[in-house]
């Protein structure tokens, strides 16, 4: 199959899971995750008409994206990786949505940024919903206290939670977690889901799911 037809597939599925939990059509935004593949495989899903997709690394994507960009200007470039406070000058100059915000100095350094560019990307933030110690996210009982700061100390306009759940564990108590926590702060957006459970994300709520291999095979 080629990465045509399996994003075909893929938005076959998000429909159904989508009509399946009762919610509307496009109530979901696929985020394709083009990481490690370069411009002439990605070429192809945007002639099939996708539009937006995710990086996780703001040095790969200043490799490819600003002349796909240029040729294809609807498009929308998502962060999902970890944001180094020295790559934000870079991260808010090529990202259209930042899905990783996690930390004080990195919203204190992403206001100070945005106000000197006057480029806003949306933000979203980070939930280590499983505590895991090796990965980024804010801690579950720590995420409205830490949203708070964003909006009232730094000025910023979070739009939702993203969540990577433990590959060990059933990931639906974790959707089920963030989505909780994103209905108490009043936030519509929730990043969470991939190429092995973004279904069981969507009838918890996803509003953005982020599949890669399923789209563009396995990576090297």
């Amino acid at each position: 199959m080629s990465a045509a037809d399996r994003l075909a597939d893929i938005r076959s599925a998000i429909d159904r899971a989508t009509a399946a939990a009762g919610r509307p059509d496009g109530a979901v935004t696929l985020v394709a995750v083009s990481k490690t593949f370069g411009a002439a495989d990605i070429a192809p899903v945007i002639a099939a008409g996708q539009r937006v997709f995710g990086e996780n690394r703001v040095q790969e994507a200043q490799a490819k994206w600003p002349a796909l960009k240029a040729a294809h200007p609807d498009i929308e470039l998502h962060l999902i990786g970890p944001l180094q406070t020295n790559k934000v000058r870079d991260a808010v100059a090529l990202f259209d949505v930042i899905e990783t915000v996690d930390r004080d100095r990195l919203a204190e350094a992403l206001a100070r940024e945005i106000a000197r560019q006057g480029r806003t990307p949306r933000l979203f933030v980070q939930v280590n919903t499983g505590a895991e110690p090796q990965k980024a996210g804010v801690l579950p009982e720590e995420t409205a206290a830490f949203v708070t700061r964003c909006r009232d100390t730094y000025g910023l306009d979070i739009e939702g939670l993203m969540a990577i759940p433990p590959l060990d564990e059933a990931p639906a108590p974790h959707f089920a977690l963030l989505a909780r926590l994103a209905r108490e702060l009043g936030l519509p957006g929730l990043s969470m889901g991939m190429s092995a459970d973004f279904e069981i994300g969507i009838a918890h709520g996803a509003t953005h799911v982020r599949v890669g291999s399923a789209i563009f095979g396995s990576r090297g």
